[in-house]
């Protein structure tokens, strides 16, 4: 197997409340809408999709049970700090719930956490050392 990540398909409540939230909160395009799924287009990485839970769950053979920190975070890296207060400002005008307010960080950057409407995490970070970075918006 490649180390390669083809797509994303993170597993939600209420599908309607995810287009929204992606689409009118944060501004993303929808590149696929199969009403079961949605999949957006990123600028430069795989699909991220999105599908009913309780679907999901079945179509991975496991129970959609399940609370706590599921051990799984999204990272978006930013070239200034003020896009990390920017993107944190935004997802919370959308209805994100602001996990962890921008700051200072232990390693030497800065950002901050939300979690989207299904409890998603988000880590909007700045580093001195990644801004040159391909992946850095």
């Amino acid at each position: 197997m490649k180390a390669n990540v083809s797509s994303i398909l993170l597993g939600v409540g209420d599908m309607d409340r995810t287009k929204r939230f992606y689409t009118e909160g944060l501004g993303w395009t929808i590149d696929r809408d199969y009403g079961l799924s949605v999949f957006f287009a990123l600028d430069d990485g795989p699909l991220v999709g999105f599908y009913g839970r309780e679907g999901l769950a079945a179509e991975m053979g496991t129970s959609a049970e399940g609370s706590g920190f599921s051990g799984l975070a999204l990272t978006y890296v930013v070239r200034t700090e003020a896009r990390v207060d920017e993107i944190l400002a935004e997802a919370e005008k959308a209805g994100a719930a602001i996990l962890k307010p921008a700051a200072a960080t232990p390693w030497g950057g800065y950002g901050g956490t939300f979690a989207d409407p299904d409890g998603y995490i988000w880590s909007i970070g700045y580093s001195a050392q990644g801004k040159d970075q391909p992946y850095a918006e």
